[in-house]
């Protein structure tokens, strides 16, 4: 070891051809490597966090992959056998920095809310790029000469780092139709069958459909309650409303395991306070049970709340989520008297019911009723066959079991034909059946195969009025599968749509704004809306208090705006002037949706962002930035960038 200049270098690192200087160099300590053996251990923790959220699966398995990419580098390193310059030191610890926030980001995506982060999907995104912008930043003056690291892991590194900067460069892509599921999910209207569709769809995209899964999704919303300590109220509620939908869809009791996130936990005891064994415990409510019954599995449950479970339409058992062989229900002798008997010795009051000596069957009940009616529907009488699909009709809106049931009695085919019978009432109580059915996704699948949509489509254009209504929520739930979109837009269906928002009743023109918003997904059909004069009665329904489908309407706007014949129409002056006024008085999410379709359009158009900053809404984005949702605050500091460009343009 020489000294010069007061640095220690090592002998012979320095030729007569490279006398550029070094960057100081201290000598290798335990806790220097201590900081590398950090590096490594964190890596290996996250490759091994398991399955992440569905919403941020894709990104979290690209920032792991981008992480092991630095493992060989990290470990080439460790093995290092001489002083590490200064340099060296101060990115490594930066990374380390960087490597927290990661390892806590992917943490909240396997463990965190399903709910928040469904919710939360543009804040979660812009986490990633900063940590991705952490990472790119601490590995910036990297000395891999003085180091001697090998080129073929500096060219490693160096691919990853062009990677996360391909990555950041992306632009955010929102599921818009997985926003348009979340509106109309948190309507206030419950009975609407477009509402329960998208409740439904929701919670297939969620994995939050059984027991256990709501009660673990219970569990995390609970603790995100606790973090957030009274901040962001309104999102805490709106999570909170979501979640009550999904467990009402699972039939989950309104008392037991799943109470209120928001209310704190109590459990009632007995005087005694004794512990119950886990296994007196019903898996489904966490309760005591008092009539526990054997379902197919083998696994035993409390009547009432597996009953619930099943006359909601599920065929798996609940904490296995085996398929159920047969629905019987067997009392479970053995068990119950066990119970009693513990219930005796503790001093426990149990509130005893009798079991019913014929206990329901789900199916067996209304199976010869629900045969008879689908082989009615085949009838050469007309009186027969009108009160057979209206008694479908409502037995098919009862509930999912009845949907099940209907579907495999062999009740589709039938009801499809009847759409194009020349009886009106008739037509009109089929299209409302089919529409209830193809709320269930697999028998949305088996409608579809009987090729309804062409029918569908002319009860919208000649059909009575409810009829039309529910053509259209019909063409709303159908057009969930990617094929229907492109069939009714080919098929003409865009049109007499358009045409039910002009001139439809209230309910109508809110199932002709989601149907219009799931087809516009697909990339022809917005020109066909635009072609078919969509803007003009969405412009007017802007204006219409009744409606209250601001949020949705704006949100069909902004599909529209990624249309170049959508931003000619779209952006007047006129209609720029309202969404000034919506982020001026609107709600949150009002102002929210307003900004993203202001930036949009302002993105292609400077003059729009100009014409914008003289109806005075610079200081209302201001006021977003600070108080408005986090997209929101997002939306409008991006819109805030392109006025100081706009406002440079000579």
């Amino acid at each position: 070891m020489a000294t010069a200049g007061g640095r220690h270098v090592v002998e012979g690192e320095i030729g007569e051809e490279d006398k550029k200087p070094l960057s100081p160099v201290v000598k290798k300590t335990e806790d220097q490597m201590d900081v590398v053996e950090e590096l490594i251990g964190m890596i290996e923790n996250v490759k091994s966090i398991g399955e992440f959220r569905k919403t941020q699966r894709k990104e979290c398995q690209s920032l792991v992959r981008r992480l092991k990419l630095l493992l060989p580098f990290l470990e080439e390193f460790r093995d290092l056998d001489k002083p590490i310059p200064e340099a060296a030191l101060e990115c490594l610890n930066k990374l380390k920095k960087a490597f927290i926030s990661a390892k806590k980001l992917l943490t909240t995506c396997h463990c965190g809310s399903k709910i928040y982060l469904a919710f939360e999907t543009e804040a979660i995104m812009v986490r990633f790029h900063s940590v991705y912008a952490k990472i790119s930043r601490a590995l910036d003056g990297m000395p891999y000469e003085e180091l001697g690291i090998s080129d073929e892991q500096k060219e490693q590194v160096e691919l990853m780092r062009a990677q996360i900067r391909r990555s950041r460069s992306r632009a955010d892509t929102q599921d818009m139709e997985f926003t348009m599921d979340l509106m109309v999910a948190l309507s206030t209207e419950n009975d609407r069958n477009a509402d329960i569709a998208s409740v439904e769809r929701l919670a297939n995209k969620l994995a939050l459909r059984t027991v256990e899964e709501l009660k673990a999704e219970t569990l995390a919303v609970r603790r995100l309650v606790k973090e957030r300590r009274g901040h962001n109220a309104e999102g805490t509620q709106q999570i909170t409303l979501l979640l009550k939908k999904f467990q009402k869809f699972a039939a989950v009791p309104e008392t037991g395991a799943l109470d209120d996130p928001l209310m704190p936990k109590t459990r009632k005891k007995c005087a005694s306070a004794v512990e119950i064994p886990h296994e007196f415990l019903c898996p489904i409510t966490l309760e005591i049970m008092i009539d526990p019954v054997i379902v197919a599995t083998g696994q035993t449950y409390e009547r009432e709340s597996i009953q619930q479970w099943l006359d909601s339409g599920h065929r798996t058992c609940p904490k296995s989520g085996q398929e159920l062989t047969h629905l019987s229900l067997a009392p479970n002798f053995a068990l119950r008297n066990l119970i009693r008997q513990w219930g005796t010795k503790n001093n426990f009051q149990l509130f005893t019911k009798e079991a019913s000596a014929n206990p329901k069957n789900p199916v067996t009940e209304d199976d010869g009723e629900i045969l008879s009616l689908v082989q009615n529907l085949s009838s050469s009488q007309l009186d027969v066959q009108r009160s057979a699909v209206e008694k479908i009709r409502i037995l098919s809106k009862e509930s999912p079991a009845n949907r099940i049931l209907i579907a495999s009695s062999g009740g589709i085919q039938p009801l499809v034909q009847l759409l194009s019978y020349p009886d009106s009432k008739i037509r009109e109580h089929a299209v409302t059946a089919t529409l209830n059915l193809s709320i269930d996704e697999s028998n949305k699948k088996l409608i579809s195969s009987e090729n309804p949509i062409p029918a569908i489509i002319e009860i919208l254009q000649s059909g009575t009025v409810g009829a039309k209504e529910n053509s259209a929520a019909a063409l709303f739930s159908l057009s969930m599968l990617d094929e229907n979109k492109a069939t009714v837009g080919d098929l003409n269906g865009i049109p007499p749509l358009v045409l039910l928002l002009k001139n439809g009743t209230i309910r109508g023109k809110k199932d002709a704004v989601t149907a219009l918003f799931n087809l516009c997904l697909n990339h022809s059909n917005k020109s066909r809306a635009i072609e078919a004069g969509i803007v003009t009665p969405l412009l007017s329904l802007l204006e219409d208090r009744n409606l209250d489908m601001i949020d949705e309407i704006l949100s069909l706007m902004l599909l529209l705006a990624s249309n170049p014949e959508g931003r000619q129409e779209i952006g007047q002056l006129s209609f720029i002037e309202t969404l000034v006024n919506f982020i001026r008085d609107g709600t949150p999410k009002n102002k929210e949706c307003a900004t993203a379709v202001l930036l949009q359009l302002g993105s292609n158009n400077s003059n729009l962002i100009l014409a914008a900053l003289q109806y005075g809404v610079y200081d209302h984005l201001v006021e977003v930035t600070k108080s408005g949702t986090d997209r929101g605050r997002r939306k409008a500091n991006s819109v805030l960038q392109l006025m100081s460009k706009a406002e440079q343009i000579p």
